[in-house]
């Protein structure tokens, strides 16, 4: 920073360094108002759906769980992550929503107080499908052995204690 005094540039330095330091302690799903606005839409749509205000064939025959709003930071933008009970046919599901997006938009509009309507995105929820494999995971036999506690290890472990406890 050519031309300005020291004491400037050290201001500007800290300036900056704390903005960048401001932005990288937010919140992992974001700001509390990105949190709540989620959590607001996400009644709003489950509402609509469980209400069948949504006249879709593909719509009717399914019970459509909405488990989470993400909406970005400026909150135009809201990501709604939806599973069909039993998690059978996700692609006509997000079809149908997607062509129902506009009458969507307008009735969050209609039922969530913001300033502007945010643009609605659908994605499959992958959450339920990460569980089961963590699941599966836990129950394979060397996970299991791994876990369960196995007699020489815990006797030479207090042993290896009782040692330790002398000493001092």
């Amino acid at each position: 920073m050519a031309g300005t005094s020291p004491a400037m540039a050290i201001c500007f330095r800290e300036t900056h360094t704390m903005k960048r330091e401001r932005q990288s302690n937010s919140a992992p799903g974001g700001s509390q108002r990105q949190l709540r606005v989620g959590e607001t839409v996400r009644h709003a749509v489950a509402d609509i759906l469980s209400q069948g205000s949504v006249h879709d064939p593909d719509l009717e025959g399914h019970i459509i769980t909405v488990p989470e709003v993400r909406m970005s930071p400026d909150l135009k933008i809201a990501t709604i992550y939806v599973m069909p009970l039993g998690g059978r046919d996700t692609e006509i599901v997000i079809a149908g929503l997607e062509r129902n997006k506009k009458f969507l938009r307008g009735e969050i509009a209609r039922r969530v107080n913001l300033k502007f309507s945010p643009d609605i995105r659908f994605r499959v929820d992958e959450r339920f499908d990460e569980a089961e494999r963590i699941e599966k995971l836990l129950r394979t036999p060397a996970v299991q052995r791994d876990l369960a506690p196995d007699s020489q290890d815990t006797q030479h472990t207090q042993d290896t204690q009782r040692t330790h406890d002398t000493e001092e």
